[in-house]
């Protein structure tokens, strides 16, 4: 097929995205010393020139990781304030939705964070206080707020620490009872 004027050659539309995978996993299972370039192109399968195209330096890998988790929560925060259940039912009852994508992101900018990146730091703040100016319209006031986040963070731990462990976090009906708690706590 001939290419017309305007037509593009491009690598792949996922190869950017297949880069950020494997940074996102060599940072969450290996850590932040492990996520080197080479490291990084070889979990994605392919070249380091490959990496390079999409990424000249670890700072752009940082950068892209940071952008991607916030188009995630982005995403996220759209959904949580077009719930039908409101922000505080829906933001309780994802919080141990751990293995998705926007989970696997801010995990591995914990990870850039844990290692003393300020970038990092600073994104993950602005996530929650974005999380909490959605949420307080919905509450009563500041201490409402704290326990809604705090619960949220307690579900998220737990989940990510003790998934295949039954019992310590609650589903179905029992998180459901839980979440009506703490709604009803935290209402004027």
């Amino acid at each position: 097929m001939a290419l017309g004027w305007g037509d593009e050659v491009s690598r792949p539309p996922r190869a950017r995205d297949k880069v950020l995978d494997a940074f996102e996993d060599v940072l969450r299972e290996d850590g932040e010393r492990a996520a080197t370039l080479e490291n990084v192109a070889r979990r994605a399968g392919v070249s380091k020139g490959g990496l390079l195209y999409h990424f000249r330096t670890r700072d752009a890998l940082d950068v892209g990781l940071l952008e991607r988790m916030q188009g995630l929560a982005a995403a996220d925060l759209e959904t949580m304030a077009a719930a039908p259940e409101g922000p505080v039912h829906y933001f309780l009852a994802t919080s141990g939705h751990v293995g998705s994508p926007f989970d696997r992101a801010i995990l591995a900018v914990s990870r850039l964070a844990h290692g003393g990146n300020v970038p990092a730091r600073t994104a993950l703040t602005e996530l929650r206080t974005m999380w909490a100016e959605a949420i307080r319209p919905h509450v009563r006031d500041e201490a409402a707020l704290d326990l809604v986040l705090l619960v949220s963070d307690g579900l998220y731990i737990n989940t990510a620490s003790l998934n295949d462990v039954p019992g310590p976090v609650p589903t179905g009906a029992a998180l459901e009872a839980l979440i009506q708690l703490v709604e009803g706590a935290t209402r004027e």
